[in-house]
């Protein structure tokens, strides 16, 4: 681990893109900016000028997990499809930003969080002469739903495995299991987009969602078949999106973790249970930081 990693960080400048919605088909603009020292990641919605249009992110401003994490406020401002952009911001360590957006969704632009990361290496980050928090889980949380299972384990840094399984040839069962670092999520998750399939679409959309979903944007599956003409980036890239997803959902805890979580046929919304489950058991965490360590290494 590298000295600036014991430190908060936020971005250098101004992070500037655009998209539309997976679910909203709305075309928005965003502004990443920077923010200060333990201010954490804040959603504002530009568009909403009479109400509280500010959301800060936190297990409890979850409010709909349908297919994506949506957060919102008091006063009914909410921001969806967070999870790729916070998977991001968790990955480069990033602490504390201000995301700006004129609309109702964060854009989906390629179904991964690769994007992001191109658009914030270009920004850059700034480090904050503060220590980097970290919430140390220190006893086993669980939520089970079902035949789904999501659990938070303690150790001394953040781990990811998950397991999915689906009656679909290109899928099957596949399975992931890695130790997150910034190089392990770019080289293994970054690139991995969300998918679905195409029988789904008219009930989505007829429910008001995946409007703006296209092969542009997601893996389309049809019974046992790839529709993408450029077919799969990685054989399991199925799994590993939804690790992508799983460390965007967890970064919801306002801080980073060090524990390891595994995932079996969990979403969104179980990530979402998790991680309120952990809060709500303080003799199940503490928060830390590492800054010993970092005066040793002086």
């Amino acid at each position: 681990m590298s000295l600036s990693a014991y430190h908060q960080h936020t971005v250098a400048g101004p992070v500037i893109f655009a998209g539309v919605g997976v679910h909203t088909g709305a075309h928005v603009r965003v502004a990443v900016r920077p923010a200060a020292i333990d201010a954490g990641v804040t959603f504002v919605r530009t568009d909403l000028k009479d109400i509280d249009n500010a959301i800060r992110v936190s297990a409890e401003a979850v409010g709909q997990t349908r297919l994506g994490t949506v957060i919102n406020n008091a006063a009914g401002a909410s921001v969806s499809t967070i999870e790729h952009l916070m998977a991001a911001f968790c990955a480069l360590g990033i602490d504390n930003v201000v995301v700006e957006l004129d609309g109702p969704e964060v854009p989906i632009l390629d179904g991964s969080a690769d994007v992001f990361i191109q658009f914030l290496d270009r920004a850059g980050r700034r480090r904050q002469e503060a220590s980097r928090r970290f919430i140390e889980v220190l006893e086993p949380v669980e939520v089970v739903e079902g035949d789904k299972r999501a659990v938070l384990l303690p150790s001394d840094r953040f781990e990811v495995a998950f397991e999915i399984a689906f009656d679909s040839a290109p899928i099957g069962r596949q399975r992931v299991d890695l130790e997150i670092t910034e190089q392990s999520f770019r080289e293994e998750l970054a690139d991995c987009r969300t998918f679905g399939f195409l029988k789904d679409v008219e009930a989505l959309r007829a429910a008001g969602l995946a409007r703006g979903a296209s092969m542009d944007n997601a893996v389309v599956l049809d019974g046992d078949r790839v529709l993408n003409p450029e077919g799969l980036r990685r054989p399991d890239e199925f799994v590993r999106h939804k690790a992508l997803d799983a460390v965007g959902d967890l970064y919801v805890a306002g801080l980073p973790l060090l524990a390891r979580f595994e995932g079996l046929y969990a979403g969104h919304g179980l990530n979402n249970q998790l991680v309120r489950a952990l809060m709500a058991r303080p003799q199940s965490w503490r928060v830390r930081t590492l800054a010993p360590e970092l005066a040793q290494a002086v």
